[in-house]
C-alpha cells in the first residue's frame, strides 16, 4: 500500500524519464562489457595475423567492394565465415601471385591505397592483405576527400581566430 502512495505522488513524466534513464544506463553497461570482450577477441586475432605474416610480390589485377558471397571465394571459405560477414561488403582484391590468380581480402585502412594494374610488395596473412608497398616507383596517394560545408566553415573560423586546426587522432 505504501509504494502505491509513493508512485501516486510522482508525476507520469518523471516516471517515464526515470524508466528511459534506467534503460539507457543498462544499455551503456551492456555495451561496455561487450566492448571489452570484443577488444580481447581482436587482440587475439591480431596475434594470429602477426604469427602468419608473409611478404609476397603480387600484381594487382582488380579491386572492388562486394558481398562476401559474391567475391568468388571457394565454398569452404564462405561456409567458415560468420553469418554476419557473409552479408557485409568486404574489400576484395584479385591479384596474380606467382603463376596463379587469387582473390584476397584487404584491410579497410589500406584498400584505397592499393594501386590497380601495378606490382606491389604486400604483407599477407592467409588470404588477408595486411599492408602494401609499391614495388617500383613512388606510392601514389589516393585523392583527398572533399570536405563538407561544416568542416570548411569550421576551418575558416579557426583560421580567422588564429586557432590551431582540430586534428583526428
Amino acid at each position: 500500500m505504501i509504494p502505491n502512495l509513493l508512485l501516486a505522488q510522482i508525476s507520469p513524466f518523471s516516471i517515464v524519464m526515470m524508466s528511459i534513464t534506467l534503460v539507457l544506463l543498462i544499455a551503456v553497461i551492456v555495451l561496455f562489457f561487450v566492448g571489452k570482450r570484443m577488444d580481447k577477441k581482436q587482440a587475439e586475432q591480431q596475434k594470429q595475423i602477426d604469427a602468419a605474416r608473409q611478404n609476397v610480390t603480387m600484381l594487382i589485377i582488380d579491386k572492388k567492394k562486394c558481398r562476401f558471397k559474391d567475391a568468388g571465394f571457394p565454398q569452404s571459405v564462405v561456409d567458415q565465415a560468420p553469418k554476419m560477414t557473409r552479408l557485409l561488403k568486404v574489400p576484395v582484391v584479385k591479384a596474380k601471385v606467382g603463376p596463379q590468380i587469387v582473390t584476397l581480402i584487404a584491410d579497410d585502412k589500406i584498400f584505397d591505397s592499393i594501386p590497380v594494374k601495378k606490382e606491389v610488395k604486400a604483407v599477407i596473412s592467409g588470404m588477408y592483405i595486411v599492408s602494401v608497398k609499391l614495388a617500383h616507383g613512388k606510392q601514389e596517394l589516393p585523392p583527398a576527400k572533399k570536405k563538407n560545408v561544416f568542416k570548411r566553415t569550421v576551418e575558416k573560423l579557426q583560421e580567422k581566430a588564429g586557432a590551431k586546426p582540430i586534428s583526428k587522432k
